[in-house]
Parts: structure tokens; sequence; C-alpha cells
């Protein structure tokens, strides 16, 4: 895989698929729409469904596999129904044109297609306008992981639904962990423990980061008790009326990066500028630096993480409730006046059918997004499957909360990393939350 191959697959998959940087991209991307972006597959059909993404079905020998995972599923559908699902599709070149999540809230708007790959703010924008369709009918949606219905309602409807769950965790050298007899962190002060040691035998920086996923030690530390607490939905109607506030939620989680910083355990002017895995992954191979952050997909990816020289464990954040994954997930959405929305609604029904999401999780080897489809996990993943499976997780992204979380909490850790006071950062929440408020 080239340089470039490398560098769309890493966006793509730790992006598109995981909500992490085109979610953030939607804040950051500026100019006009270019044609050329815009790529579309014909083929000679009676009846054409139109799906807007981000991922290229014109490059069928591309090493992408999510790519040919989707492609199995999507050729699934076309067989099974007769139609033809015509790819229309969006790249942002070096972030100069708009961004992705531009283009599909333009095109979501316009009803100018049928099916829409969506990043969990796009979702949650596009839901609250009224302009995606309730899927909660849908034979398929009775498969379903309670964790995908509650990222993905809306006032009650099911908005979006993915073909699989991803789940961020820590990645760690644990060859590096028996070597100073350091027992894996369960809680934020055991976690800043292990740190103190590593930086007393010689390790510069015991954490590796990029600009994308810091965030996810705040949403872990910030959301452990909502999400398993037993009280989550009046917690979140809490949160959106204005009762709490998102930043006495936030601010343990960024005292704690602040910490981090200060005590060198993370390198802020290198994470700034790092993209994901780009920027910390060589020091990680290397056994320079024994933790990072990533999603599960890197684990199993040779040009990420799924070949290591070492004994490599992937555990859940530290927090008040003990290690913790993360979830986020994008999501297809079917436009609330598609021309083709009968057809559109069927393909879902094929796409996210059991039988089509094990042939994903399968190619993929991801969580799927049904709790009837189970995959092997490699042995690296099982301590974070495990909390999975024991329904223990956070939420990077939920569509039911008025103000987004994983764009907005991303773009304020950047704001920390550039020099912003931990309340400075906490008084951008208290702005939004104002914001949503108004709505």
């Amino acid at each position: 895989m080239n340089r470039r191959n490398k560098k769309n697959f890493c966006r793509i998959i730790a992006a598109c698929m995981t909500a992490a940087a085109l979610t953030v991209i939607a804040a950051c991307g500026n100019g006009d729409e270019t044609d050329v972006n815009l790529l579309d597959s014909k083929e000679s059909n009676d009846r054409i469904v139109t799906l807007f993404s981000p991922m290229e079905k014109i490059e069928p020998d591309a090493e992408n596999v999510a790519r040919s995972a989707a492609d199995k599923t999507i050729l699934m559908a076309e067989e099974q129904l007769g139609v033809t699902v015509d790819f229309v599709t969006y790249t942002a070149e070096d972030y100069q044109d708009k961004s992705y999540d531009d283009v599909a809230m333009d095109r979501a708007r316009n009803n100018m297609d049928d099916l829409y790959l969506l990043n969990p703010d796009t979702i949650r924008m596009l839901g609250e306008e009224g302009k995606l369709m309730d899927m909660s009918g849908l034979a398929c949606s009775k498969n379903l992981r309670d964790v995908v219905k509650e990222a993905n309602t809306i006032d009650g409807k099911l908005v979006a639904i993915p073909q699989e769950v991803v789940a961020y965790g820590l990645f760690i050298n644990k060859d590096m962990f028996d070597k100073y007899n350091i027992e894996l962190p369960e809680t934020p002060d055991e976690f800043l423990e292990c740190c103190r040691v590593f930086k007393e035998n010689g390790i510069d920086t015991p954490v590796g980061a990029n600009r994308w996923w810091l965030e996810t030690f705040v949403l872990a530390q910030a959301y452990a008790d909502l999400y398993n607490g037993g009280n989550t939905e009046a917690e979140i109607e809490a949160l959106n009326n204005g009762e709490s506030k998102y930043s006495d939620y936030m601010r343990p989680g960024f005292e704690f990066l602040k910490k981090m910083m200060d005590l060198g355990y993370i390198d802020a002017e290198k994470a700034i500028v790092s993209e994901a895995i780009e920027g910390e992954g060589d020091d990680f191979l290397s056994q320079k630096t024994p933790i990072v952050m990533a999603y599960w997909g890197a684990a199993n990816t040779e040009t990420a993480y799924g070949k290591t020289d070492f004994n490599m464990l992937v555990i859940g954040f530290p927090s008040s409730r003990g290690q913790m994954p993360v979830m986020s997930m994008t999501g297809y959405g079917v436009g609330i006046n598609a021309e083709h929305a009968d057809d559109a609604m069927r393909v879902m029904d094929v796409l996210l059918s059991d039988e089509a999401l094990q042939v994903y999780a399968e190619t993929n080897k991801v969580i799927s997004s049904s709790k009837n489809v189970e995959v092997d996990c490699i042995p690296a993943l099982k301590p974070l499957n495990d909390k999975i499976e024991a329904n223990v997780y956070v939420l990077g992204a939920n569509a039911g909360m008025k103000v987004e979380q994983w764009g907005n909490t991303c773009l304020i850790v950047r704001k920390l990393l550039n020099g912003a006071t931990v309340d400075e950062c906490m008084e951008e929440f208290d702005r939004l939350q104002e914001d949503s408020l108004t709505r």
C-alpha cells in the first residue's frame, strides 16, 4: 500500500467508520464544493437507489477492507431486490474543500440522494430537522443492540443504523508493563501512576497521542456513571433541558489531561499536529511508547497495529468504574423525501439483516450492530470485548444529546493542547449548551 493509499485508509476507517476525523472536519472544513470531488457510478437498471458515501466503489482493487465488506452486503441487496445501488462519493482532499459532512448535510437537505452514510453529529442534526426517515419499523431493527438504538434515536425515531459498532480503547504494550511490574490501570489515579513509573524508567512519553482521539479519555471519565449507573435517560434529559451542565461532567477528564500534559506524560506540541496513527504509531511499534489510543479495527489491520513484535492488549480507558470502552458509530439514513424511498428502505432491511451483518462482521472482524451476530476477536481485543459483552461502555456520540459530543469534545481538547485553561474549556461547553437551549 503506497503512502497516499495508507493515509486514505486511515482516514476512512478511523474517521468515516468510527466517527472520529470526519466528524471533526465538519467543523473545520471550508471552501466551495467542486464537481471534481463528486464521483458517480452509473449503471443501467430501471430501479436505482442512490447512496452518498465517502468510500469509492469505483476502485475495486483498492486495499480497503471496509469498502470490500460494504460491497459484499450491497451486492446481496442488489441481487435479492433486483435494484442497482448507485454510488455518489465525495472526498475533501487535504481539507481544502468542503468536508464530507458539509456536503452530506447539503445533499440530504435538498433530497439529492436516497441513502446516506452519516457521521454521528450529522445524524443528530438531520434527525432534529426531520430530514431522515424512521427505520424503527424495519424487520432488521428488532435485532439491533440496545447501544445502537440508544445512539441513533431522536424524538422516538430510529433515524440511522450502522453496520458495525466501533469501540475505542487503550492499546497496551504488555511486555513493557511486565518489565516494570506495572499492573494494568483501572482508574485515572492508577493510570497516572503507570505513567509515573514509565517516566522514571526513562520512557520520555508514556502515552502516544494525536489531534483526534484524546477526547476518549475525557468521555470515559465524564459519562462512566451516566451510562452505567441505571439513570441514563433522566441524566440526558437534565442535560438537554439545562438542569445539569455538560461542563460539570467534562471537568474531571480535562483536569486529567492537563495533569498528563504538565507532567510530560503526553507531548501536547506533537499531538496537536499529529494525524491518527501516523503521528504516534511508529513510536508504539518500535516500543518507545507503551500506550496509545485507537479503535477496534486498528488491532486487526497490519497498516495500523495488527502486526506487532510484542504482546499487545486493548483495554478500556480509566474511569471511576474501571476500564471503560468508548463506543461510536456511523449510520445509514434514508432521506425523508427520497425519490426511491420504498426501495431504499428495502435495501436497508437487506444491508442490516443478520445475514448481511454476519458477512460484514466476518470480513471486517468488527462488532456487529446486531445482537445476534458474533465474530471471534483476536486475543489482544478480548479485554475490551469482555467489557462490551457485559454492556459496560460509554457512548462517544449520542444523537439524543442536544450538544454533539465527539466532535465538540475533540475541538475543545485541541484548545487545551494549544494552551487554553481548563476553565476556558469549560466555558466553551457552557456556551454550546446555552446555544442548544435556544434552538
